[in-house]
C-alpha cells in the first residue's frame, strides 16, 4: 500500500493517525472542533492545534487553582467558560518557560502568539455554536512581535557556499569521508533551493516524475496540498542532470523508489537531514549568519525582487497566499527602491543644472 501512495498522501495519512493520538488525550468535546476546521486546514496544521491545546489543558490540570488535579478528560466547557482573561494571561506567562514530562520548553514571542491564536480559535468555535456564553481569550491582546532582521546570503556568499559544496573545503576529516559520496546530490539540492526558493518540505517531497526538463518545470505541493508548477534555470538544470546520472545507479529501499533525493541509506531524505546538510556547509563560509534552508529561500526572494522589482511575482513564485507577507519581508528593499527613484523623473533640466552650479 505504501508503495502506491505519493509522499504527500502518505504524510497526510501519518498526520491523521498522529492527530487521533493527540486528541484522544483531550476532552471529548474537542473532537467537534477538529472536525469543524478539517475542511480548511491540513492535518499538519490540526496537529499543531492539538499540541497547543494539550499544553493548555495540562497547564489547567497542574496549575490552575480552580481546575488543579482535575483529570483533563473531565474539564468541561463550563469550566473553560469560568476562566477569566487574567487566567489566560497567567497561562501565557507560564508557557514562556515550563517543564514538560520529558523536557524543558521555552516559547519566545512567536511561540506564545501561536498558542494564543490556537486558544482563540478553540474558544471562538464553541462561542459561535453557543455552547458557551463567555469567551475570555477574545479579551486578551496578542503579544507584540519584534520584527526579526531577515538573514540572507549576498552574491559572494552564494558563490562561496556552492564552491564549498563542490570541493568540500574546510569540512572536517569525518565529513570529508562522506563528501565524495554525497557532493553531487548536495550540490543539486543546494542549487535547487537557491535557484527556485523552494521550501525544504517541498524539496523533500519531490519525486523523479515531478521534473520536466523539456519545459524546465517542477511539480510541487505547496502548503495545504495545492499542486503547482515552478520553473528553474540553466544552473539548476545542470545540477539536477548531474545528480540524476548518479540516481539512476542507486537501488532505493522499498517504498522509496520514486523519491528524487535519497539518503546514504537509500531512503527519501528528511527535512532534518537537509537542514543539517545546509548547516554543515554554511558554517564553512560564515559563522555570523545562521543559514538554514529558509534563509536560502529568502536569499532567492531577495535576488528575484532585485532583478524584477515585482513584489507580486515574488509572492507568486514563493507561494505566499498574501502579498503583504512578501512585502513585509522585503519592505526595506522597497524603501531603497523608492529612494533611488527620487531623481528618476526630471521636470526642468535647466533649473536642476542651475541648482548644482
Amino acid at each position: 500500500m505504501a508503495e502506491s501512495l505519493s509522499y504527500h498522501a502518505q504524510q497526510e495519512i501519518d498526520s491523521t493517525y498522529r492527530l487521533r493520538e493527540l486528541t484522544a488525550d483531550l476532552p471529548p468535546y474537542s473532537k467537534d472542533f477538529f472536525r469543524a476546521i478539517e475542511p480548511r486546514t491540513s492535518a499538519k496544521t490540526r496537529i499543531a492545534y492539538a499540541y497547543d491545546l494539550t499544553v493548555f489543558f495540562e497547564y489547567l490540570h497542574r496549575s490552575n487553582p480552580l481546575l488543579k488535579e482535575k483529570p483533563i478528560s473531565e474539564i468541561t466547557l463550563q469550566d473553560l467558560e469560568r476562566l477569566t482573561p487574567t487566567d489566560i494571561e497567567e497561562y501565557l506567562d507560564y508557557i514562556k518557560a515550563y517543564s514538560g514530562e520529558k523536557s524543558f520548553h521555552v516559547n519566545k514571542e512567536q511561540g506564545v502568539k501561536r498558542k494564543l491564536c490556537s486558544l482563540k480559535s478553540f474558544y471562538r468555535y464553541y462561542y459561535k455554536k453557543q455552547f458557551i456564553e463567555k469567551n475570555p481569550p477574545s479579551l486578551v491582546e496578542m503579544p507584540k512581535i519584534n520584527e526579526k532582521v531577515i538573514v540572507r546570503l549576498d552574491v559572494d556568499e552564494i558563490a562561496m557556499l556552492l564552491d564549498a559544496v563542490e570541493n568540500g573545503e574546510h569540512l572536517t576529516k569525518r565529513q570529508m569521508q562522506y563528501h565524495e559520496h554525497t557532493k553531487v546530490r548536495d550540490l543539486a539540492i543546494m542549487t535547487l533551493l537557491l535557484g527556485t526558493g523552494l521550501r525544504v518540505s517541498e524539496c523533500v517531497g519531490l519525486d523523479l516524475k515531478d521534473i520536466d526538463f523539456k519545459n524546465s518545470g517542477l511539480k510541487i505541493h505547496r502548503k495545504g496540498g495545492k499542486e503547482v508548477i515552478i520553473y528553474f534555470g540553466d544552473e539548476v538544470e545542470l545540477a539536477l542532470l548531474d545528480y540524476l546520472e548518479e540516481r539512476e545507479q542507486m537501488i532505493p529501499q522499498t517504498g522509496h523508489e520514486n523519491a528524487l533525493f535519497l539518503s546514504m541509506q537509500k531512503r527519501r531524505m528528511s527535512v532534518r537531514s537537509i537542514e543539517n546538510m545546509v548547516k554543515k556547509y554554511a558554517q564553512t563560509i560564515t559563522t555570523l549568519k545562521n543559514i538554514t534552508p529558509h534563509k536560502l529561500r529568502s536569499t532567492y526572494g531577495t535576488q528575484l525582487y532585485q532583478e524584477t522589482g515585482d513584489i507580486y511575482l515574488v509572492a507568486d513564485v514563493l507561494g505566499h497566499s498574501d502579498v503583504n507577507t512578501t512585502r513585509k519581508h522585503y519592505a526595506a528593499m522597497e524603501d531603497q527602491r523608492r529612494r533611488s527613484a527620487r531623481n528618476a523623473v526630471r521636470l526642468r533640466e535647466k533649473n536642476l543644472q542651475e541648482k548644482n552650479l
